[in-house]
């Protein structure tokens, strides 16, 4: 059948003999040996999702475990027919159900989610675990019955046990008595009977059977006539325990073929799961991606497509480094014509293709980049190689002929195997017209488009449905005179493309260069060559024919350089030359293309880096931003609430004590140290003073430096100062220290200052500081150590003043703390509390 021909081509079987080496049980090597393809898309679907879950366990370290997995096959199939088991393939039955039950454990712990394929495999297997314990208890570890198997097996062994001790004992006293008679002091068994090596000229002193002798005739092995009736009642009791585990064995296997449809089904679920293991760890180790099978209307994209077969020989065999190819092929596409160089890659590119429609197919991932998409193909039929047999007759163009006949019987749905040379007239015959229409015009590229529009439709009429295959063609129409096999070519592959879903051909004809751009179906693609250095890169190009370079490396291989000139003189007086230039001239464009093109993707890289850093920045001060607006929000909530409860403590003070002027002086001024200390500081705003007012009692006046309006209660006394009333409280002001409501400010009389007098800067008083929670830190009961981080974490937070509890006690925390504030930066100058708040127990610094 061409379909097994075309996986030989393609070395489908050395693929499957390197997936069986991931295989961990002999079915599974087998069976990935052996390995069958589907014949439904919806088939490969499901070994690709359970390829997919299974590469998921590996990923995370989860992946089956297969221990104890037998290949019991062949044990199942004589229970079922009725033959007893050995206790070796019990004990392996044993533990393959053991196997098949931690695996169902294994896949049935994941979330259902992650792995539905694999425990739809194992939702219904049956692992017998009272099976499995019976055997184990009938079969020990070295495959034997045990006495246990049963009573009368426990009763036989103990008699036979009895009797041997019995014949060892005798046997030692006669070896006691006749010790100069024997060979040596051994007891021996020739059979099931027990013997001395006696020496042949003196047998008569141990009287006996003889059951043998040595090669020199000097021993004989007797055994003697006291422990004859002794063997044989040994001989009886061996039988009887043989009977008895035959019956056991018997009993067991029946147990087995009772079972055999669970158990037969339980081996294929095993089988299965260890091939979808298979196919995972192969795909992880290629680095292969899931391929998706795309419809008819989209286009086929394989980048960095690998052949299977390249990487392990790159990484077993110390092969060369294996070069990926691009294949992107359009959904109109029916034909591509891959053009180039010999030992440019075109077979290899056939192959690799190939291989990975049948990799896809079989639930293989895919040694492509993502994404990976292709087309589902009910078949894959190739022509690759030489046919050439000497033994059948063959030419190489016969070969190659007979083969692609079958290849378009299969595409017409034919069957059975016919005759080869039938086979070969009906594979000509699907495009015997078409080749002697081209022939008529002696070459493709001497038809005019008016030529070619009538052959097409020609060829047209006589369309059918095209079959959804890949048919892969190596050097179509070689092998045979030029002209002639120019036109079978050109022929071959307008039939192909009105039966073949997609048809890829190598060639070095030029003419089929010219199909491109007759029928939109064609495509041209070629390998590139490196005239430099005279070695293919391996690279896949396409749109843009090649060329076969042969005068090129004929020239630098040393070839006469007149020979050389003279062809290339004689291809340009057939005109392949102007062809060959146009094609050169493209390869320059291309590989110009390619560099820009390589250097906009950098820039472009580049840029979305430049973008990426620029947003993530960009984000981090966004966040940082917010943060800071929610520390803002938050300190100012709390001094807020803080100031407040200060200016409440002050007002119960005030109301309280009694109501006095210096009362509500005091109250005046811890309101202002609370305001200095919890306001934020802010510029003032400027008001143009406007001189000349003087308050009078019950005028509304502001005071500037608590930012409140305020009625005036008393007329200013001759210290300039006025009592004035805002809200609840009551205070004395400086008449510096109001404005009218129109920002009019107070003449104050300039009083002449005496030459010795302190600045006024340094004398004006201070408002008094007031302790509160916020400004004071109790270090009573630390160590020096534990104190000084405290009180650096006060003297950060304070503002102002800080009061420092250290207590009296032996003094040594309080020198510590004054050490500490003598060294610190932040502090100005510090000095005992008075006795009412707390004297030397307690220090304020001053900040």
């Amino acid at each position: 059948m061409i379909q097994q021909e075309t996986l030989n081509l393609l070395e489908w079987p050395r693929l499957c003999q390197h997936l069986s080496t991931f295989a961990a049980t002999k079915l599974g090597v087998r069976a990935a040996q052996e390995l069958r393809l589907p014949t439904t898309q919806a088939e490969s679907e499901a070994l690709l999702a359970q390829t997919r879950e299974a590469y998921g366990l590996e990923q995370q370290a989860r992946g089956l475990n297969f221990g104890g997995i037998r290949d019991i096959s062949m044990a199942l199939e004589r229970a079922y027919h009725g033959g007893m088991l050995s206790g070796q393939e019990l004990l392996d039955l044993a533990t393959t159900l053991k196997g098949a039950r931690q695996l169902r454990r294994t896949i049935e712990a994941p979330p259902p989610e992650d792995v539905p394929e694999l425990r739809a495999l194992v939702s219904d297997l049956r692992t017998y675990p009272e099976l499995e314990q019976h055997i184990h208890h009938c079969i020990d570890d070295r495959g034997e019955v045990t006495d246990r198997a049963s009573a009368k097996l426990s009763s036989l062994r103990d008699r036979l046990k009895a009797v041997r001790h019995d014949i060892h004992q005798r046997l030692q006293r006669i070896m006691q008595r006749q010790a100069g008679a024997l060979q040596e002091l051994l007891i021996t068994q020739r059979g099931d009977r027990f013997v001395l090596p006696v020496k042949a000229p003196q047998k008569e002193a141990i009287p006996g059977l003889v059951h043998d002798a040595s090669a020199s005739g000097a021993t004989l092995y007797v055994e003697p006539h006291a422990i004859v009736d002794l063997g044989n009642q040994l001989r009886q009791l061996l039988r009887q325990e043989r009977t008895e585990i035959e019956a056991i064995l018997q009993g067991l296997s029946h147990q087995v073929a009772e079972g055999f449809e669970d158990l037969e089904r339980l081996l294929a679920t095993v089988t299965r799961l260890d091939l979808a293991s298979a196919r995972a760890r192969y795909s992880l180790w290629l680095e292969a991606n899931p391929p998706r099978f795309s419809q008819p209307q989209e286009p086929t994209t394989l980048r960095q497509l690998r052949h299977p077969l390249l990487v392990w020989q790159q990484r077993h065999e110390q092969g060369g480094e294996v070069v990926p190819i691009d294949l992107l092929i359009k959904p109109e596409l029916r034909v591509v014509a891959i053009t180039g160089p010999n030992t440019g890659g075109k077979t290899v590119t056939l192959k690799t293709l190939g291989l990975a429609a049948l990799m896809a197919k079989a639930g293989l991932f895919v040694p492509a980049r993502e994404p990976v998409e292709l087309p589902w193909f009910d078949q894959v039929l190739a022509d690759i190689g030489d046919e050439q047999s000497i033994e059948q007759s063959l030419s190489t163009f016969s070969g190659h002929i007979r083969r692609i006949g079958r290849i378009l019987m299969a595409l017409d749905g034919e069957s059975g195997v016919k005759d080869q040379e039938p086979e070969a007239e009906a594979a000509n015959r699907g495009f015997q017209v078409e080749s002697q229409d081209i022939l008529k015009n002696s070459a493709l590229s001497r038809l005019t488009p008016g030529e070619t529009g009538s052959h097409s439709t020609e060829i047209s009429s006589a369309r059918s449905p095209a079959a959804n295959a890949l048919v892969l063609l190596d050097e179509v129409g070689a092998g045979t005179d030029p002209t002639e096999g120019t036109a079978l070519a050109i022929a071959l592959l307008k039939h192909l493309a009105d039966r073949a879903r997609l048809t890829v051909a190598t060639t070095h004809y030029g003419e089929l260069k010219a199909l491109k751009y007759q029928d939109q179906r064609f495509e041209n693609a070629s390998v590139e060559f490196d005239e430099a250095s005279l070695a293919p890169t391996y690279r896949l190009l396409w749109g843009i024919p090649g060329r076969s370079n042969a005068l090129s490396i004929a020239r630098r291989l040393g070839l006469n350089a007149a020979v050389v000139d003279a062809a290339a003189d004689y291809m340009a007086v057939g005109a392949q030359g102007d062809v060959n230039q146009v094609i050169a001239g493209l390869e320059v464009q291309r590989k110009q293309q390619e560099e820009r093109s390589q250097a906009a993707a950098a820039l472009l890289a580049e840029t979305e880096a430049l973008h990426t850093e620029v947003r993530r920045k960009a984000e981090m001060l966004r966040e940082r931003e917010q943060a800071m607006k929610v520390q803002q929000e938050a300190a100012i909530q709390q001094a807020i609430a803080a100031a407040k409860a200060e200016i409440a403590k002050v007002i119960r003070q005030l109301q309280q004590g009694p109501t006095t002027a210096q009362a509500a002086q005091k109250a005046t001024e811890a309101v202002d140290a609370i305001a200095q200390a919890q306001l934020p500081t802010r510029p003032p705003t400027p008001i143009s003073a406007q001189p000349g007012f003087m308050p009078k009692v019950g005028d509304r006046v502001r005071i500037s430096s608590l930012g409140q309006t305020a009625e005036v209660l008393t007329a200013p006394d001759q210290d300039h100062k006025l009592t004035v009333r805002f809200g609840l409280m009551k205070t004395t002001v400086s008449l510096a220290e109001i404005e009218s409501l129109q920002g009019e400010k107070v003449d104050l009389p300039v009083k002449a200052k005496p030459q010795d007098a302190v600045p006024a800067a340094q004398t004006a008083p201070s408002a008094p500081a007031v302790r509160t929670a916020r400004n004071t830190v109790d270090l009573r009961g630390m160590r020096v150590a534990e104190a000084e981080a405290a009180l650096e974490t006060a003297i950060a937070q304070a503002n102002g003043v800080l009061w420092i509890i250290h207590g009296h006690g032996t003094g040594k925390l309080r020198r510590g703390v004054q050490e500490y504030l003598t060294h610190h930066p932040q502090v100005q100058r510090f000095a005992p509390a008075e006795s009412a708040e707390g004297g030397p127990g307690v220090t304020v610094a001053y900040l």
